[in-house]
């Protein structure tokens, strides 16, 4: 699904209505699916209300659309328009004609009427700008959001739902005017935007729902290149399970992980690549921490790697990798494995030295690796292996250089403009996590999950995605599925348990059961 800018989605409105689907049709389609989510919303609810706030362009027009369905379905609906409409406005003509209660900020001393509304309002929808902001909210509209502001602090149930975006919000950049309201959930027509996945926008958007409203598939843009993941996506990507299958068949992974304070990492990203469905994992480990992990996953195979001291790689352990490392189809490097400088120089020969006799297999870092590279000066120009690269933000901006402030206030570029220049596939963790490879196509996670923000949850999916990538997947679809896997266990964990307290392990043991869901919401499975 793609997630476009303000100006490709108007683009992609002009070519719709070229091939006969017109600007009335797409409105009346908009208008008819929120309200549909808006109904479906209201059912636990014994006679609810819904005030329907009402700007002067598309967006209002939409809202108008959604207060006549539902006006028609019999549901309360009132609409306060917070700016004029054009002379002849056939929506609001429609809505008149129907009845429904309506009244003007400009005819409504002191907002009163508005507050009266809000005091018994099961739900708000915010139609007043959308996508149209060109300018400052400021004058009546401020006073309206602030009412509105004050009502939700004083009456905790009262739902906010913007209709396309939160009003106020850039929906190319996130950026959000000082009124603009913090949403419980956003029905966003026909493509997301992509300012809902920037920081401010993810913060203030709430629950991204996304309805089609009939858009022609001529009338997406090829050129688009940033697409949001989807069950289907997924399930069209998922590795073949053949019935007369060997352990063979699903690849062969090896990680290098594990330092004495950080025994933990090894056994989750080790653990998680087989939960994906890899064939066998082999953790090369400090030889000191070897028992301890084997006592958590007794499923794995091991190299013992010699140590300088206790749990501290030594630098000449490089050549117990590189006399395996041949018989792997993936390597996963970093999880836990410290900073030390013996693991440093460890790290220095694996990845950046000179080889010609045994070179690396399709290679995952994380952790401490990325902590090893952002040390190393233009480390993309020695480092020869094809590499995905899965920084959290601290590690983004040590790698790419700033503040982690200017990372995530810039999610989205800075993935693709990294991928591009490191030529690595670059997956950006966080919130709506981002997925950028060298040739410009960005895959966007779905998954929003506090419960993620948590020690161990990265060791998972650098496991997830090595064990894809050692069952055949090219480097950035199995770095886009591990993370839509990942992103989904962690929401299946967040269901059940909510979502605090959640730990790493609850991900790990859900993994298996995400695949399941993919399969099943595919029609794959019963």
């Amino acid at each position: 699904m793609k997630i476009v800018t303000s100006g490709q989605m108007r683009l992609i409105e002009e070519r719709s209505e070229s091939v006969g689907v017109s600007m009335d049709q797409l409105m009346e389609n908009a208008g008819l699916a929120v309200a549909e989510r808006i109904r479906d919303k209201l059912v636990p609810f014994i006679a609810p209300t819904v005030v329907i706030l009402v700007g002067p362009g598309k967006n209002g027009g939409d809202g108008l659309v959604t207060a006549r369905h539902l006006h028609t379905w019999g549901i309360q609906v009132f609409v306060y328009q917070c700016a004029t409409r054009p002379d002849g406005d056939v929506q609001l003509q429609s809505v008149r004609k129907l009845g429904v209660p309506l009244f003007s900020v400009s005819e409504d001393e002191d907002l009163k009427g508005l507050k009266n509304w809000l005091s018994g309002a099961t739900l708000v929808l915010d139609s007043v700008l959308g996508t149209g902001r060109s300018r400052p909210i400021q004058g009546q509209i401020g006073e309206v959001f602030q009412t509105i502001e004050f009502m939700r602090s004083q009456r905790s149930d009262l739902e906010l739902i913007a209709l396309d975006v939160p009003s106020g919000l850039d929906p190319d950049s996130g950026v959000a005017d000082e009124f603009c309201l913090r949403m419980d959930a956003t029905i966003t027509l026909g493509c997301p935007k992509i300012g809902l996945f920037q920081i401010s926008g993810a913060e203030l958007a709430g629950r991204i729902e996304i309805v089609p409203i009939g858009i022609p598939i001529d009338g997406i843009s090829d050129d688009v290149r940033l697409e949001l993941m989807t069950d289907q996506w997924a399930a069209a990507l998922l590795p073949r399970r053949d019935i007369v299958a060997h352990k063979g068949t699903f690849g062969r992974t090896l990680v290098i992980a594990g330092s004495r304070n950080y025994i933990g990492a090894a056994y989750l990203a080790s653990a998680a690549a087989a939960r994906v469905g890899t064939g066998l994992v082999t953790l090369a480990i400090p030889e000191s921490l070897q028992l301890a992990v084997a006592t958590m996953g007794p499923e794995l195979t091991y190299i013992p790697l010699p140590e300088s001291k206790p749990g501290v790689v030594a630098p000449d352990a490089i050549g117990s990798i590189m006399e395996m490392i041949d018989d792997y189809d993936a390597l996963l490097v970093g999880c836990g494995f410290g900073q030390a400088p013996d693991t440093t120089e460890f790290l220095r020969r694996l990845l950046l030295d000179d080889r010609s006799d045994s070179l690396l297999p399709e290679t995952i870092i994380d952790a401490d690796g990325l902590n090893f590279l952002a040390k190393q000066i233009d480390w993309w120009e020695r480092l020869d292996s094809p590499a995905v690269l899965t920084p959290h933000p601290g590690e983004m901006a040590r790698l790419y250089g700033g503040s982690i402030r200017e990372i995530q206030h810039d999610r989205i570029r800075k993935a693709i403009e990294s991928a591009k220049i490191w030529d690595k596939v670059v997956v950006l963790k966080g919130a709506y996590t981002v997925v950028a490879d060298p040739d410009g196509l960005t895959m966007v996670s779905p998954f929003a999950n506090p419960g993620l923000a948590s020690a161990g949850t990265g060791d998972v999916l650098a496991g997830a995605i090595s064990g894809l990538v050692s069952q055949g997947l090219p480097l950035k679809n199995a770095a886009a599925l591990g993370v839509y896997i990942h992103g989904l266990a962690g929401n299946l964990v967040m269901d059940e348990l909510g979502n605090a307290g959640m730990i790493a392990s609850d991900v790990l043991h859900a993994l298996p059961k995400a695949i399941k869901m993919i399969h099943q919401r595919a029609g794959l499975l019963p």
